[in-house]
């Protein structure tokens, strides 16, 4: 099997990924969160303590702020480790030399090649003395 080895990532390529990786995984979180402080002070608003109404209503802001916060929050977090772990490698691969990756299929050829093209005939339908 071929061996890859890779020397460099791109700094910013690296940091989008991971920035949009973590979007994602802080949208679940935000989603969880939220919905959970909005079930809590859905509780407590029921319970007819006094002055629950106001905690009902931060409940469901508080929730709403999580649902919004979070998936911004952890995506620059993202977005900035991505960049300082693509700086990193790349400065220790260029002492290190790259990750090595072992590759399956990379050499071979996958698919057969496309046929050539028909070539032109002449029209069938035209005599030969035209």
């Amino acid at each position: 099997m071929p061996k890859v080895t890779v020397r460099r990532v791109g700094v910013l390529s690296l940091a989008k990924i991971y920035g949009v990786t973590l979007a994602v995984i802080g949208l679940i979180v935000g989603v969880i969160y939220g919905l959970i402080m909005m079930v809590v002070s859905a509780f407590v608003a029921s319970s007819g303590a006094q002055g629950s109404g106001f905690g009902a209503i931060g409940g469901v802001v508080g929730g709403l702020a999580f649902m919004i916060i979070f998936p911004i929050f952890y995506g620059l977090l993202g977005f900035v480790g991505g960049a300082i772990a693509a700086a990193v490698y790349n400065f220790a691969a260029g002492y290190i030399g790259g990750l090595e990756l072992e590759l399956e299929g990379a050499g071979d050829t996958m698919f057969a090649p496309p046929p050539p093209p028909p070539q032109w005939a002449p029209n069938p339908y035209q005599s030969a003395n035209s």
